[in-house]
């Protein structure tokens, strides 16, 4: 096996290339989220592990629309397609990045509440022509590739529904599907919707959980999946979005559905008195012409932790016990790295990737975890429980090298403290407003996961299900989205600012550049004018900085689309040094009942985008940086008149004018937290953050 490892990397490069030495015929496009085979894979092979030491920035593009921009480019003959903030769209030359044309959807108009969920766009598909894309809202538009006018516009959601589209949608034989979020924050129950390329109408829909019993079933698979619930679990919504990866299969004509987390999380408020729960937390084989159910394999039966399957479904055919199969490759959260077959899905085997606790292993005979009991919190006895809600790997890319036989993934080793909420779970129901409705109470004084929480980089042999390499990451969630080539190539970003180009087959980096930023998006490449490519945005998205040796800060750092070539010689601008201090008014007069009050409103509200703490991560401004909560009717406007929701920032109408000072209250209290911790750290230096220097 090491000696093979060794090889390939030239065998790779020598295999991708005629007789003459010239480029053998492979895609040179990146057409959808997966790439050209889902499997965030490419088989161009220009740029090499011998001269990527060459790699330069050939241009970029910074990205000013505000909002998210976690999303993946796609590149199709020479034109490249990204999305940014809630619903723009730009088409750029590939080559030079000279924009094209632009298309805003204009979604934040509509949005409403749905944009507390803090999510762009991350991700487009393109086919026949057209591009397609989802929006916050709940639309899912076709624009012409060429022109960037709209064909269509549909509402996948009812009204006053508050599920979203930020995932991207997956197209396949002349149709386009696309799911929804939203179970997280609201009553919710998951469907995927086929329409037609052409004409937008609805082709077919495929719930993933039962809805009321009362008004019957759509299809047989929901009648099936009814005899898996308890309760009045339609009440609660039941939840089972799929709000990120799908899979076309040519080789079956099926597209594969990977489903969400219950709702409420906690399974005793959701579905008392137990069972699967049906189809959550599941990988879900639908007929691409008729979107009837095929089979499933649920990954965890009666989930209560947030432990959905809406994570990458990537393909091989692999040799497993002197046999070829064709597989899905899945790490979902709950931190075992499945292998199934394509054709029944069944499970062919299951490792985990990161120490669990919640489960021993995985039975072989069956496909059931083999759970511990004391991880479901029973009784309400508080259980620390590996992996955390953020799980073992999230939405950042994986990827797999057919070549080498290797995924890599973008994995975290963290815990979590369960328990049940205050009061009777019985009628228990989402609170208005609140930012995630879980169903799950605060963790006991003192009970707290018993181990640094940790990111890492991780290689790991699916035929063998063990590890080859790993590369520790800076921060708990440091490891960014990964893309690999037939160059013996993989890139990745991180979230202490750099974009790195690993040996795919050992790990080793053989290349690295400074984004000024952090950067958590995946990469993708491409060909454009005879040359190979490499594309990815950088920009902070996730809300926490604990962990990191350089501080993202939302006015300070560029959001930016990165371009690379062998010889590239375009530079970044350097970064201009800027104060960013902690602000204070000291008339202000904190009383700790109003600021506890103020923390628990933040909480449920604010962290999401301004960090845990008021401790901001360069998704959204510092708010102990601002002047808004300094000024009462600033902040007034912003949270109650919604004058920046452009920006990106949703309006929070149903909080009282009290709520609104008890957040003002809990802001100087942490402001004067930090100032005090800085000045007990550097006696005589002023009192500000820094200037950021590096950025």
């Amino acid at each position: 096996m090491m000696l093979r490892r060794l090889l390939l990397p030239f065998l790779i490069i020598l295999s991708a290339c005629t007789p003459h030495g010239e480029p053998a015929t492979v895609s040179g496009d990146w057409p959808g989220y997966g790439g050209p085979d889902e499997n965030h894979y490419s088989a161009l092979a220009e740029i090499n592990e011998g001269n990527v030491g060459r790699l330069g920035l050939a241009w970029f593009t910074d990205i000013t629309d505000g909002g998210s921009a976690l999303s993946a480019p796609i590149a199709v003959d020479g034109v490249l397609y990204y999305a940014s903030g809630y619903s723009h769209i730009r088409a750029v030359d590939a080559a030079t990045g000279k924009q094209l044309w632009a298309h805003d959807a204009e979604a934040w108009k509509t949005a409403g509440r749905k944009m507390r969920a803090a999510w762009g766009i991350r991700g487009l598909a393109y086919d026949r022509g057209r591009i397609f894309f989802g929006t916050i809202d709940g639309r899912l538009t076709a624009l012409d590739a060429r022109s960037g006018k709209p064909v269509w516009s549909v509402m996948t959601v009812g009204p006053d529904d508050e599920r979203y589209v930020s995932g991207a949608p997956w197209v396949f034989d002349g149709k386009v599907a696309i799911g929804q979020g939203g179970a997280d924050f609201a009553p919710v129950r998951g469907y995927v919707t086929a329409y037609d390329q052409n004409t937008g109408k609805q082709v077919w829909r495929f719930h993933t959980v039962p809805g009321n019993p009362a008004d019957g079933f759509e299809n047989k698979a929901m009648a099936m999946a009814a005899k898996t619930w308890k309760g009045e679990w339609w009440t609660y919504g039941g939840g089972g979005t799929v709000w990120h990866a799908m899979a076309y299969d040519p080789k079956y004509d099926r597209i594969y559905i990977g489903i969400g987390n219950g709702s409420p999380w906690n399974q005793k408020i959701r579905s008392p008195g137990g069972g699967d729960n049906l189809f959550l937390c599941s990988i879900v084989a639908l007929d691409a012409k008729t979107g009837e159910y095929v089979w499933h394999y649920q990954t965890n039966p009666g989930e209560t932790w947030d432990y959905n399957s809406a994570m990458d479904i990537e393909f091989a055919d692999l040799t497993i016990d002197g046999k070829p199969r064709s597989v899905i490759m899945h790490a979902p959260k709950n931190g075992f790295f499945y292998v199934l077959d394509r054709e029944t899905g069944k499970l062919i085997s299951a490792k985990n990737i990161v120490p669990v606790n919640w489960a021993s292993g995985i039975d072989q005979k069956t496909g059931r975890p083999i759970e511990n009991p004391a991880a479901r919190y029973p009784d309400g006895k508080a259980a620390i429980v590996y992996p955390s809600p953020f799980g073992a790997h999230n939405i950042e890319a994986m990827s797999f090298n057919p070549g080498i036989g290797l995924v890599y993934i973008p994995a975290m080793d963290q815990g979590r403290v369960y328990t049940d909420p205050a009061g009777p779970l019985k009628g228990w129901r989402h609170l208005d407003g609140q930012r995630i409705s879980t169903g799950t109470g605060a963790p006991p004084k003192g009970v707290v996961p018993d181990r640094p929480a940790t990111s890492f980089l991780l290689a790991w042999d699916p035929a063998t299900q063990s590890e080859a390499w790993r590369v520790p990451m800076p921060g708990i969630r440091g490891s960014g989205g990964t893309a690999t080539t037939a160059g013996n190539l993989l890139f990745a970003g991180n979230a202490g600012g750099r974009f790195v180009a690993y040996a795919a087959a050992s790990g080793t980096p053989l290349w690295s550049f400074d984004a000024q930023t952090a950067v958590m998006a995946q990469p993708i490449t491409y060909r454009a004018g005879g040359r190979q490519y490499v594309t990815v945005i950088a920009g902070s998205r996730f809300p926490s900085a604990v962990g990191l040796p350089r501080e993202w800060n939302y006015r300070t750092q560029t959001w930016r689309l990165l371009t690379f070539a062998l010889d590239g010689k375009a530079k970044l601008p350097a970064p201009t040094p800027m104060e960013t201090p902690v602000l204070d008014d000291p008339a202000f007069r904190v009383e700790p009942a109003r600021a506890t009050s103020g923390g628990a409103i933040y909480g449920q509200r604010c962290s999401i985008c301004h960090g845990a703490n008021a401790v901001s991560g360069g998704a959204a401004p510092d708010l102990l940086q601002s002047a808004v909560p300094l000024d009462r009717a600033a902040l007034g406007s912003v949270l109650h008149d919604g004058i920046l929701t452009e920006r990106g920032m949703p309006r929070f109408e149903e909080l009282s004018e009290r709520e609104i000072d008890d957040l003002r209250h809990y802001i100087r209290h942490r402001a004067r937290e930090v100032l005090a911790a800085e000045k007990a750290a550097a006696p005589g230096a002023s009192q500000h953050r820094g200037l950021n220097e590096g950025q």
